[in-house]
This record gives C-alpha cells, sequence and structure tokens, in this order.
C-alpha cells in the first residue's frame, strides 16, 4: 500500500478519539435515567403567554430584589443550567428570567415558560451554593418539562388565556389547604401549580441531570430537600412542600442517579457566597403572611381585609330567600339572599352582614361559610381529612376537636364530617364544622361552617341547605 492509499484508508475508519468519545456518550445516554415529557394539548408559546402574564403580576406583589450582585448572580446561576438543559426540550421560544424576592419563606417556583422566583429564605436555608442552585435545577426541570399546561391538559373545559391570572393568584395566595378563586377559574391556578409526584420525581431525576452536567454535584440537591423536610416537622410545612409533594425515597433516588452522571469542571468566582453575604444589607424579609395583610408587595400599605359591615354589631339571621351562586366551573351553592360573596386570593367565603372583618387589629370570621380545595395528603379520605382538621388547629391556636370523625355525604359523594370548638377573637365559644371529600382529580374538596355557640340553633338549619345544595361539577 502506497502513501497516499494508506491515508485514504485512514480516513475512512473512525479515529480512535471518535470512536472513544462516541462510547462515552453513548454511555452517558444509557446510564442516565430517560425523561419523558408527559402529554400536553397546549403548545411551548402558550406556556409562555401563561408565564408572562402570572410573573408581571407575581412583580407587582411580591417585595422584589433589585441588589445587582445578588440579581446578577441568580441570573448567571440560571442560565448556567439553561445553557445545559436537553436541546430537544428546550424550546427557543422560552423566555427564562430569575428573580430573587425578600420573603422569609423557604420557597422557589418557575412559571410555565421560563420565568422563575427564589426567595431569599431558600438562600438562608442552604449550606451551599449547590443546595440553591439544585433547587433551581428542578424548578426549571417543570418548564421543560412543561407540567402547568401538561396539568391543564388534565382539566376538562379551561381555557388557557383565562388562567393567567389564576396562576398568579395562587403563587401569591400560596400555602397548604389554600385556593384560589379568581375569575371563572376557581380552583385552577392553584391545581396547575401543584405537581404530582409522578411530576416531582422527574423534575428531580431532570433537575440532577442538569447539575452534573452545569458541574454541581447532585446530591447537594438531596440535601437541600432533606432540609426541607426537617423545617416541615411538629408544625406547617414550608410552603414549598406544600406544591412539591415527596415521591418517596427522594434522596435515595436522586443518590442513585448521581452515580450515574459525570460531573463536569466548572470554573470558580460564580458569586454565591457574595451574593448570600449581601442579604444581610437588605431589609428584613417579609413573610407571606405579611403580604398578604398588606395587599401585595411587602410593603405596610395597601388594600385593607375583606370585610362585610362591622364586626362586633349585631348579625342578621339568615334570609328564607335563597340564591344559587357558582364557583367558577368547579362548584355551585345556594346561600341566604342576605349573605355576601367574598372571593380571596385563597378561599370564597358567603358571609352575612357584619360577619366579616377587622377586629382590634385582627381580621375574623365570625359568621358564614367557606368552600375551597385543597391538596390531599392521602388517598385515603379519612387520613387525607384529618391532616386537613390538623392543619387548621395549627393555624388556630385554642381549636379542637368536639367529636369524631363522622360520615356525611357532599354533592352525592362520600364524605367525612368533623366538629371543631374554640374561642373567637371576640372572646366568644365558637363553633366550626368542617366537611371533605375528594375531587375527581384526587384532591380535597371542602366546605366550612363557622358560627358563635350563641348563634348555632338559628344558623343551624341554614349551614344543612347550603351543604345539602353543593353541586360538584369536575366529572
Amino acid at each position: 500500500m502506497n502513501r497516499r492509499t494508506h491515508a485514504a484508508a485512514i480516513l475512512r475508519r473512525p479515529s480512535v478519539v471518535t470512536t472513544v468519545l462516541a462510547l462515552c456518550t453513548a454511555a452517558t445516554l444509557v446510564g442516565q435515567t430517560v425523561i419523558k415529557p408527559p402529554k400536553n394539548k397546549y403548545t411551548p408559546e402558550q406556556d409562555v403567554q401563561l408565564g408572562r402574564e402570572a410573573a408581571a403580576e407575581v412583580r407587582r406583589e411580591y417585595p422584589v430584589i433589585s441588589d445587582p450582585q445578588i440579581a446578577g448572580y441568580l441570573e448567571r446561576a440560571g442560565n448556567a443550567l439553561v445553557e445545559v438543559a436537553p436541546r430537544e426540550l428546550n424550546h427557543p421560544v422560552f423566555e427564562y428570567s430569575f428573580t430573587p424576592v425578600n420573603l422569609k419563606e423557604i420557597n422557589a417556583f418557575a412559571l410555565p415558560g421560563g420565568p422563575m422566583f427564589v426567595n431569599r429564605g431558600m438562600f438562608d436555608a442552604a449550606d451551599g451554593e449547590g443546595e440553591v442552585v439544585g433547587v433551581m435545577a428542578h424548578e426549571l426541570a417543570h418548564v421543560l418539562l412543561r407540567h402547568g399546561t401538561a396539568n391543564a391538559t388534565k382539566a376538562q373545559g379551561f381555557q388557557i388565556g383565562a388562567i393567567a391570572g389564576a396562576i398568579a393568584g395562587a403563587i401569591i395566595g400560596g400555602g397548604v389547604g389554600q385556593v384560589i378563586s379568581q375569575g371563572s377559574q376557581f380552583g385552577l391556578g392553584a391545581w396547575l401549580m401543584k405537581y404530582s409526584r409522578e411530576y416531582e420525581k422527574q423534575a428531580d431525576l431532570l433537575g440532577a441531570q442538569m447539575m452534573a452536567r452545569a458541574g454541581f454535584d447532585p446530591r447537594d440537591l438531596a440535601r437541600m430537600f432533606e432540609t426541607i423536610e426537617r423545617e416541615g416537622k411538629g408544625r406547617t410545612p414550608p410552603q414549598w412542600l406544600s406544591s412539591h409533594p415527596n415521591p418517596g425515597n427522594r434522596s435515595q433516588y436522586i443518590q442513585q442517579e448521581a452515580a450515574k452522571l459525570t460531573i463536569a469542571r466548572r470554573s470558580d468566582g460564580s458569586g454565591f457566597a457574595a451574593a448570600k453575604s449581601r442579604f444581610a444589607g437588605l431589609p428584613a424579609a417579609k413573610s407571606m403572611a405579611d403580604i398578604t395583610r398588606a395587599g401585595g408587595n411587602g410593603s405596610e400599605g395597601g388594600e385593607a381585609p375583606a370585610s362585610v359591615g362591622t364586626v362586633g354589631q349585631p348579625v342578621p339571621a339568615p334570609s328564607a330567600q335563597y340564591r344559587t351562586q357558582r364557583g367558577g366551573q368547579l362548584f355551585q351553592v345556594s346561600v341566604p339572599a342576605n349573605w355576601t360573596g367574598v372571593a380571596g386570593s385563597n378561599a370564597v367565603k358567603f358571609v352575612p352582614q357584619n360577619g366579616l372583618g377587622e377586629y382590634q387589629g385582627q381580621n375574623v370570621f365570625t359568621h358564614g361559610v367557606e368552600l375551597g380545595v385543597a391538596r390531599a395528603s392521602s388517598r385515603d379520605l379519612e387520613e387525607a381529612s384529618e391532616t386537613f382538621v390538623n392543619a387548621l388547629l395549627r393555624a388556630n391556636p385554642g381549636m379542637e376537636v368536639a367529636d369524631a370523625q363522622r360520615q356525611v355525604r357532599i354533592s352525592q359523594r362520600p364524605g367525612i364530617g368533623t366538629t371543631l370548638t374554640g374561642r373567637s377573637a371576640l372572646n366568644q365559644g365558637e363553633r366550626v364544622g368542617v366537611f371533605t371529600t375528594f375531587l375527581a382529580d384526587g384532591n380535597l374538596f371542602y366546605f366550612l361552617t363557622v358560627v358563635p355557640d350563641r348563634d348555632a340553633e338559628v344558623f343551624g338549619p341554614a349551614f344543612d341547605r347550603v351543604g345539602n345544595s353543593i353541586r360538584l361539577n369536575d366529572r
């Protein structure tokens, strides 16, 4: 063979280097878990529309941190993850942004199409950079897999153009057992932003893979989840957990995934330590309760809490005339004609005159009913109802269960009834009825009745009639 022929033969064969690289790449692809996006009838452009509109509302309501060092760090960290995102999932229309907010809760969330918000509380809870970046990778995975609109795909009769405000309302309302009721999409925003355990595991695994490609140890993500879980033991769980349920064995399967991955090298000087230290010079972080009381944006101003008359003044008996009210497309109910509907960011109440408002610096609800949706902690109705009742007890010190759970019917479905007793802010004995049933999607529908002991006989028949009139339309 002459030199030219030998050279041509070499060119026709793949080089040793190329072959080794191909084998390494194939090993990586085979080793890591393959994540497939769920069924979705919406387009990436519609994800962007939703995220853009909801993010604008969140930025108006949240205390956004404008410190250039903190904001710059978060943007660099977020963009580093976007750069290593799987190409087939990273749609060109997505509009990524990474916004720090001065809230103390351990929380972060990403909206459809790319906007992400990270609470100061997440930085404060983290021992190292990888823990914050890990949560960001998890949230970015929800965006890439389009889990929000995949949830909407499961809902029947909802139109994508009508729910951006509902998503924002769900986020700003926040928390376990809370529900939004804006516009005609009762509860949809909360439902869109509460991921299934299947979606959570997908986001964990894809997030771990992106972390490794960006040069971070995925085990840091497992450590952050353990920190968040510890924060929730013995008290109300961190806000992040209310919409990100633990799929089970979370740390274990993230550790197993990490063992399959090669962590890329990255340059130092990301600015995490400097950004974290900058928080010390900021005003004290607000809580979500502060945001709700202030009417948004963490200021001390804002709109006053909703009220119906003047609390402390006589409350009229329920009217004998009833009118039908609708909770978007989810339910309809008949209430006394002299009760007023109050739709807020986290519940719908129907209240008689002087039954809701401020009293001695507190927002007080003394008479009426409340209807809403909460994420179920279990597929067992008794267990899920008990968890919901316990959350109410934690939020209302001094209240206690008056009797055992009892079987009831709500909209022709099996339900659980529980009676609570306690002292109201007016120093009156009061009783609260808690009635729960499952919705078709596995969430918990609840119906609450609130009345002072002295008015229980007068309001009891009205409560019974209201409860018997509930018609759920989710099936």
